[in-house]
């Protein structure tokens, strides 16, 4: 038997309040809290979270704008609740986006002769300046394995082997993963990367979870080191502001910084070939 209208709605506010409890619970708001944040009562709000009531498009994206959510998860909570989604995602290389793109390749080209990428939410490599394949097939001999970056550092077949302190980094990216994932309940993509890249060989039992109070670091250094060099560099994100896309929302792009002189000496020896 077909589910009636009322049955159908029914599983929708039971779907968006769970998922909205989630939420609250992770930004540690009481429902007396964001009820008032949003103007509604306690009890309302309580509803809303049981799946008695149903909420409107418009309290849906109160209730999100209030739990600071990610543009993202705001759709995710405007799709469980059976609305459409509000924020757009497109392609990188959509004219939509194309003032964006300019302004990264801007960002990238600055950076020569020391490298720079963009990724996205998952990790995956999009854009890179020259520098980037320019050194990486020095330190490596060739390109990396993967386009993913997570997968680069712990596949003992692409960079992880000519990563000097590589229980570092990889603590640090596991860590950023982990507060990625927490940051995003719903997201079982991340989730399930997390869990490819914890099935490579000698990876610690402990980066299975979340070390409580850890946050990912600032500053990340990284060392490359094979026979004949060894390059240090500093790595720093940076993100879009106020952005009404999910896709430039989820970007980062990564610049590495010299750490001493004798690396960015070598960079632009290489830059110079």
């Amino acid at each position: 038997m077909s589910s009636t209208p009322r049955a159908i709605a029914s599983d929708a506010a039971s779907h968006a309040g769970l998922l909205l409890r989630d939420w609250r619970n992770l930004r540690r708001l009481s429902q007396l809290d964001l009820s008032l944040e949003v103007g509604v009562s306690a009890r309302h709000l309580s509803c809303i979270e049981t799946g008695k009531a149903q909420p409107s498009r418009e309290m849906i994206s109160k209730l999100a704008n209030a739990l600071a959510m990610p543009l993202r998860e705001h759709n995710a909570l405007l799709m469980a609740a059976g609305y459409a989604p509000k924020y757009a995602e497109t392609s990188l290389t959509t004219q939509e986006l194309a003032p964006a793109r300019r302004a990264i390749e801007f960002i990238l080209r600055q950076q020569e002769p020391y490298p720079a990428f963009v990724m996205d939410r998952y990790w995956n490599v999009l854009m890179t300046n020259n520098a980037l394949p320019r050194i990486f097939g020095k330190v490596r001999g060739r390109a990396p394995l993967h386009g993913n970056i997570l997968h680069q550092i712990f596949d003992p077949n692409d960079m992880r082997p000519v990563v000097a302190n590589w229980a570092d980094v990889a603590s640090d990216v596991i860590r950023h993963l982990h507060h990625q994932i927490a940051a995003a309940p719903s997201d079982i993509k991340a989730r399930s990367l997390l869990n490819e890249v914890l099935k490579y060989p000698e990876v610690p039992a402990e980066w299975r979870t979340r070390e409580p109070g850890m946050s990912p670091s600032p500053l990340l250094t990284t060392t490359f080191r094979n026979e004949a060099m060894e390059l240090r560099f500093l790595s720093t994100f940076t993100t879009f502001g106020t952005t009404w896309n999910v896709t430039i929302e989820e970007l980062r792009i990564e610049s590495m910084f010299p750490a001493d002189e004798e690396t960015a000496e070598i960079c632009r020896s290489i830059a110079a070939d």
